[in-house]
């Protein structure tokens, strides 16, 4: 059965291989591009797009585009966040698109009702076609990251992210579950969603590895398709909104799965070959079903950026494989590309770029790109193709004929979101893409038992979704945010009572009446993006007290059960050991009863459901990459299997284990790896490392003694004496950090501080960029607002130094802070993080 739902996938990847020929002309060379990023088109294979407009509908693009002024013309290729834009900027600037970011929503709401959105919606749609008569009417189009359902709404439905669904080999369900996703974000007005992920990755290192189905290109190759079929519908020339369905974007083109070291946003330095055998498996099938628009990935090819080489995306997508929608870029990826900034890229234009995913930068870029289309840098005959593809993908969405988004089919039908039936389909997900790695015979848990529930992740819809939901990272949400979820607790609580038994929830396993089995949930917390990258395949240390729970248990003679909460396979050797059975949930979503319903069985004592899960990708035997295997590619259990012995494994993860991620600079009094904490005078002079405690600095005017923060002496505290040339500590390395993608991702300098005595003066923060001083000193005033003796987290953007002059791409010292007048403060952690990690943020200027 599973091999016959991939055959047709085997098949395509068996084009590309046969592709493989001797290169006959370059084709799609650039004297500035390195001979490795140069490609061969002709070596690719030669795609039919399906017919998706009518003759007549392409006479009406060029009849609108005739009409277009140079202005509305420039507008429709760039796309704003809904953070930064307002209807009447897209009536002023005839802006084509808007997204709702991660961090996004109505009136800067990210939980905003349903209602809101789709009153956002209208007035958005509203100002786009309010404009004066000698112009066409150009509907907006909203675009939204619906990757794992309509996952920005609450009370939507959240399905398991991609690397569970991949778990599931099951085309078929992928296509109802693009079907559900479709409805829910018809409900609240939205047009376009970023879905799906057609990564390949090779590296679960890689922070956005759960967002691809599997390692493996024929498996999401065979997903591929029916995920745009279910968003999109058949592809024919019947409007995508006339039914119940919205426009899809196959995502990120090209091979972001295959960065070196898994490395988001990193380079994938890797052969032609390889890059079309395996990342470029997936667009096939993606072609074949018409996919609409294809979304640019931040990576690299061989040192270039996708969102500017003309070879991959014009000479190979467009003509090539006859991609017949839009290529949008990701968030400010364009300002990446060489010689590009955020303001201006006429190279991703000339690239084949047909719209800038612009969220923040989107008003100084339109002001540069008019100008350079007026002045011959970006050609007229490249923006007007670049539009009309935007205004094909609007008339095949029937975006002029549809009204306004509250007017559409399934608009403002609130109660499909969430429904019984849409969350029934997510339910049997999660059963198909549960993963039984180890069962000596505890499962399935015999009816009318007691049942312990132990594990910090049990009682926690937020974290067993993961990343994208409701938030970028997904970080701080309480389950009351997510109503009619079933978080695992409860699944296993109805389960156990449904059998004639009952369960206790216990979060340290710690129980009151002995029980006959003992679930522990555990594993991964939520990230997006960079912020999941890791540097070894393990669990944080933090993450780990759920083992000796484990162990506990098991010492005391009660079974248990292991089920794990992770976006990648990860090295656990030690709970493998510890467990009786290990079950691997993966990011399941809102329907947490799908977990139980893999855990029992019936009144017959016969499993309720069979295990079907296999693994999507090898399982590491230990936390390098690159290692090992433990469990190959396609593994997983069954019940029909019986119970199988275990022999223990060795528990060396063969890597250091500091549990550093490379964001963390300064924790528990000690800077990280190849950071010192230095004092000097402000402008940089008589500088002093601090390597013993207790020390002095500029001749006893600056006094750096131990405290208490978690652990005995964990932080540094600092005595300064008023000083006219000013004092400075900082962090600092001989070898620069790139914090581009940080700064363009919102993150923050995040300072773990105790303010011990007023503030004389407000303290000051600043960057050096080369080992030199970079930018302006940024003033923080939120430092003196802290009450004394109380540890807070005060986060400062990074765009606060960007916008002060810092060079983001080159940082010797992130952390600067000076002070002229006395002080007393003290330290425990320096980081990156996200908003959701701070007490408070610095109201600082980041534009």
């Amino acid at each position: 059965m599973i091999a016959k739902t991939l055959l047709p996938t085997m098949a395509s990847v068996a084009i590309l291989a046969s592709s493989a020929l001797p290169a006959l002309a370059d084709t799609a060379q650039r004297p500035d591009y390195p001979v490795a990023a140069q490609v061969h088109p002709e070596q690719w294979p030669e795609v039919a797009f399906p017919i998706v407009l009518t003759e007549k509908s392409e006479t009406r693009v060029q009849a609108i585009l005739a009409r277009m002024t140079l202005e509305q013309k420039v507008g429709q290729i760039i796309q704003a966040d809904i953070a930064s834009v307002t209807p009447d900027d897209v009536r002023r600037y005839r802006l084509g698109s808007v997204l709702n970011g991660g961090n996004s929503g109505p009136g800067g709401d990210d939980f905003a009702p349903a209602e809101k959105w789709l009153e956002l919606a209208d007035a958005l749609y509203e100002a786009s076609i309010d404009v004066p008569p000698n112009e066409p009417r150009i509907p907006i189009i909203w675009g939204t990251d619906a990757v794992h359902g309509h996952s920005n709404i609450v009370g939507a439905t959240i399905f398991p992210h991609n690397v569970g669904l991949g778990a599931a080999r099951d085309p078929a369900l992928i296509e109802r579950i693009g079907q559900v996703t479709a409805v829910e974000i018809r409900v609240t007005g939205q047009e376009w969603t970023f879905a799906p992920t057609v990564a390949v990755p090779q590296d679960y290192r890689w922070g956005r590895a759960y967002e691809g189905y599997s390692s493996d290109p024929a498996l999401v190759a065979a997903y591929a398709g029916a995920m745009i079929r279910g968003l999109q519908g058949p592809a024919s020339t019947t409007p995508i909104l006339a039914g119940s369905h919205v426009a899809a974007s196959t995502k990120h083109y090209l091979a972001d799965g295959g960065t070196t070291d898994g490395r988001d946003q990193g380079d994938a330095a890797i052969s032609e070959l390889e890059l079309r055998l395996i990342h470029g498996a997936p667009y096939i099938p993606a072609m074949e079903n018409g996919v609409a628009t294809v979304m640019t990935s931040f990576s690299s090819w061989n040192g270039v950026k996708l969102a500017g080489h003309r070879g991959l995306v014009t000479d190979v997508l467009k003509d090539r494989m006859n991609f017949g929608g839009l290529v949008v870029t990701d968030w400010n990826a364009h300002g990446q590309v060489a010689g590009c900034s955020n303001a201006s890229c006429p190279r991703a234009v000339d690239a084949g770029i047909d719209m800038f995913m612009a969220p923040d930068s989107w008003r100084s870029l339109y002001d540069t790109t008019l100008a350079q289309v007026r002045d011959g840098t970006i050609a007229m005959d490249r923006l007007d193709d670049a539009v009309a593809r935007v205004l094909r993908v609007k008339l095949r969405l029937g975006l002029f004929d549809m009204g306004k988004p509250s007017e559409r089919a399934l608009s403002g039908q609130y109660e499909l979101l969430g429904s019984a039936d849409h969350r029934a389909v997510a339910r049997e997900a999660v059963r198909k893409s549960m993963v039984l790695l180890k069962n000596t015979g505890v499962l399935p848990l015999k009816p009318g038992g007691r049942i312990l529930v132990a594990g910090d992740a049990a009682d926690d819809i937020g974290r067993q979704s993961g990343g994208w939901t409701l938030s970028w990272q997904g970080t701080g949400l309480g389950n009351d945010l997510f109503p009619g979820a079933t978080s695992l607790w409860r699944g296993i609580e109805e389960a156990a009572a449904a059998t004639g038994g009952s369960a206790e929830l216990a979060i340290d396993g710690q129980f009151a009446e002995r029980p006959d089995a003992a679930i522990v949930v555990f594993g991964e917390t939520p990230y997006a993006e960079f912020q999941g990258d890791i540097v070894t395949l393990q669990l944080r240390p933090e993450l780990r007290g759920p083992i000796a729970t484990m162990r506990r248990l098991k010492e005391q003679g009660i079974p248990v059960v292991a089920v794990m909460i992770t976006g990648r396979p990860l090295y656990i050797n030690e709970a493998l050991n510890a467990a009786d059975a290990f079950v691997t949930a993966w990011l399941p979503g809102s329907e947490g009863g799908g977990v139980a319903d893999m855990l029992f069985s019936g009144a017959d004592g016969l499993p309720t459901h069979e295990f079907r899960g296999l693994l999507p990708a090898s399982w590491p035997a230990t936390a390098l990459h690159g290692g090992k295997t433990l469990f190959p590619f396609g593994y997983g259990l069954r019940y029909a299997d019986g119970p199988r012995g275990w022999i223990t494994l060795p528990e060396d993860s063969g890597v250091d284990d500091d549990g550093s991620d490379g964001r963390v600079f300064f924790e528990r009094g000690t800077p990280a790896s190849s950071w010192s904490l230095n004092i000097s005078h402000a402008d940089g002079s008589d500088s002093l490392r601090i390597t013993t405690i207790p020390a002095e600095a500029l001749e006893g005017r600056v006094r750096v003694t131990a405290t208490d923060y978690g652990v005995q002496e964990g932080a540094r505290s600092f005595a300064i004496d008023a000083n006219d040339r000013g004092t400075a500590i900082e962090l600092a390395a001989f070898d620069s950090t790139d914090l581009t993608r940080e700064t363009n991702g919102d993150l923050l300098l995040l300072s773990t501080v105790r303010i011990d005595a007023a503030l004389t003066q407000p303290l000051r923060m600043s960057v050096r960029c080369g080992g030199e001083r970079c930018g302006q000193e940024v003033p923080i005033a939120e430092f003196g607002d802290l009450s004394s003796g109380e540890w807070r987290v005060v986060g400062i953007p990074l765009k606060c130094f960007s916008a002060a002059g810092a060079e983001m791409n080159a940082i010797t010292s992130p952390f600067r802070m000076t002070s002229v007048g006395a002080a007393e403060f003290s330290i425990a952690r320096i980081a990156l993080g996200s908003l959701s990690e701070a007490h408070v943020v610095a109201d600082c200027p980041t534009d």
